[in-house]
């Protein structure tokens, strides 16, 4: 199996790149692991609609340069569907029994996602009707994913 992380930005705190990478490397039993950062774009104070939609369009192409035709993509949406610990651990074994064995997860920049990366979603998740910084969500994300495949083998941590 592997799953790929594909967001927008570089996280620049030490902090996070350090949960991010215990997770990663917990995950390395499970599954290869693959965090892919795309250039985010600058969004100017008070820009226009039409400025954030331009925005939207360009990290989109780069995030859709990433995902080849065979993932399953997950994107992560504040209008997508919420899943508990448990849920989302069965959606990925559902995925693995019926053949996905390879998962992206789209986290997008601080527009969020454009159209044409939503609209090659598979699926859309929802962690909140909260807004989070993206490396939280990072750490969150992986930290779920951990959690799903420790719930899918029956072993302790969930609790």
């Amino acid at each position: 199996m592997k799953i790929q992380l594909i967001t927008v930005g570089k996280v620049k705190e030490k902090y996070w790149r350090d949960a991010i990478q215990e997770y990663s490397k917990r995950l390395s039993a499970y599954c290869t692991m693959e965090i892919v950062e795309v250039q985010d774009e600058k969004t100017p104070d008070g820009a226009p609609e039409s400025v954030e939609e331009k925005i939207k369009d360009t990290e989109g192409i780069r995030i859709l340069s990433k995902i080849s035709d065979r993932s399953y993509v997950i994107a992560l949406a504040i209008e997508g569907k919420m899943r508990s610990s448990e849920e989302l651990a069965k959606d990925m074994a559902d995925l693995m029994l019926h053949g996905e064995s390879e998962i992206v997860f789209v986290i997008g920049g601080s527009l969020g996602l454009s159209p044409k990366v939503m609209a090659r979603a598979d699926r859309k998740l929802s962690f909140s009707p909260m807004t989070f910084p993206h490396q939280m969500m990072r750490v969150i994300l992986l930290e779920q994913i951990y959690r799903a495949f420790k719930i899918n083998a029956h072993e302790p941590y969930h609790k």
